[in-house]
């Protein structure tokens, strides 16, 4: 990158929040796909004003913006794959204000999801989004993707609680897009536009999110399968006994072991499949849930159905479950990790589907997640260095995606598209859409200066 450039960008943000050595562009170059693109310059602003100035600079000389929170991501959207400027938000991290009355914060992008969730908590108020990995990702990062995690189940995910938000479009002017209220329906919803669309239609810089009272009491459950498609089946049987979990979570037998071989939690190698099962609320209706929710697994097939008597018993069963994707690591060298989802009621078709992939292609495929919203992890454990084995994993995915599409799904739950998925996204978008996100694309960012690369 020209000097007399850098030497703006330095002006506008200070010289210690510029970076332009290998060992600093290299830092900020990948995200958790392993796949790499190195950024001519790292740039960390703190305020809307400076991103404005930053973008305004990259537009003017046609050079790449990559916004980036804490580059926790699966699908490679944080990758500045045609280099640029690497947009890093973690210093925008405040809670700006937290409105007790009307339930509400508002929030920088880089404020760290559960640092939100704790200080919000403090004063008895509820942030349901709980991607895995909460305790790094931010909340920009996100509302960039549309994150959600296991309580997507009962409460949704980031976009039903981003009400409004401020963005640095592509031509460095702000966007105040949305509301502080429950209701508002003046033009076009462009706060829904712009969240999932991974930083390609601008920097978000603020964010209004929607807080709900923090539920009275938890109750979880643990249930173990001897055979896969009975807790398959057991996750539409709990949901058409009209309960409606807070999550319920799905590991297979392959991730069951892994993690067992990880931190010895103690579970039975030998089910085929468990279950863990959350519900909330009040204390009432929380224990006749969890007693009926338990009476569905028994009569679906489960061998066992531990509840758990205290926090401690609950912290160690969601302890295994957050252990599966560091677990992972420990199996083969390169994960390829997909988060398709289907309608839960053909959670059971997939899971068979998966199965007969696996043993087609000769691979290793570990499946865990959100069963509940029929959004499973599809992780393919291979090595990138074995040629012949890639080309069967490519191929899988392939079939993976086709299956889901099949079956009414979509091939992403949370994850985005980023440039993992953008080869499969005209199979679920068709022409038409297509045509239409493209042209989205060039109202808002002409010259394409905006995370070029991504999504399309």
């Amino acid at each position: 990158m020209k000097k007399e450039i850098i030497k703006k960008l330095i002006d506008i943000v200070g010289k210690e929040r510029v970076m332009s050595s290998d060992e600093d562009r290299i830092c900020y170059s990948y995200d958790a796909t392993g796949k790499m693109g190195i950024p001519d310059v790292v740039v960390k602003p703190k305020t809307a004003d400076e991103v404005s100035a930053i973008v305004k600079i990259a537009n003017r000389e046609k050079i790449p913006v990559v916004p980036r929170g804490a580059g926790s991501g699966f699908v490679g959207g944080s990758i500045p794959i045609h280099g640029g400027i690497a947009l890093v938000m973690t210093d925008m991290n405040c809670l700006i204000e937290l409105d007790e009355e009307n339930m509400i914060a508002v929030v920088e992008p880089g404020m760290v999801t559960y640092n939100l969730q704790q200080e919000v908590e403090k004063r008895g108020l509820f942030y349901p989004p709980d991607p895995a990995s909460l305790k790094i990702c931010t909340i920009g990062g996100n509302a960039a993707t549309c994150a959600g995690g296991p309580r997507a189940l009962k409460y949704g995910v980031t976009k039903d609680y981003i009400l409004g938000l401020d963005a640095v479009l592509p031509d460095g002017e702000i966007l105040h897009a949305g509301v502080k209220t429950a209701k508002g329906v003046v033009g076009y919803d462009l706060t829904k536009l712009m969240v999932g669309s991974e930083g390609t239609l601008g920097v978000i810089t603020k964010i209004n999110l929607k807080l709900l009272p923090l539920p009275e009491k938890i109750k979880t459950a643990l249930a173990v399968f001897p055979k896969i498609d009975d807790a398959s089946i057991a996750v539409s049987k709990i949901i058409a006994s009209r309960i409606l979990p807070s999550s319920l979570e799905f590991m297979d037998q392959s991730a069951v072991k892994c993690v067992e071989d990880y931190i010895h939690a103690g579970l039975p190698t030998d089910a085929e499949a468990l279950l863990l099962i959350e519900v909330d609320g009040d204390e009432i209706s929380v224990e006749r849930q969890i007693e009926k929710i338990g009476n569905v697994c028994s009569d679906t097939g489960a061998r066992d159905v531990k509840i758990a008597k205290d926090e401690a018993e609950r912290e160690s069963i969601w302890k295994a479950r957050r252990a599966i994707s560091p677990a992972l690591g420990h199996i083969a060298p390169t994960k390829i990790n997909e988060d398709i989802t289907v309608p839960r009621n053909k959670v059971p078709d997939i899971i068979r589907r998966l199965k007969n992939i696996a043993e087609r292609y000769k691979l290793n495929i570990v499946n865990f997640g959100h069963a509940g919203d029929g959004n499973l992890h599809v992780n393919i454990m291979t090595d990138r260095r074995n040629t012949e084995e890639m080309k069967r994993a490519d191929e899988a995915v392939s079939e993976i995606f086709s299956a889901t599409l099949e079956l009414g799904g979509t091939i992403s739950g949370e994850h985005g598209i980023g440039i993992t998925k953008s080869r499969y996204i005209k199979d679920e978008l068709g022409v038409t859409g297509i045509e239409v996100t493209k042209k989205i694309k060039r109202v808002f960012d002409p010259d394409n200066i905006m995370n070029p690369g991504k999504i399309l």
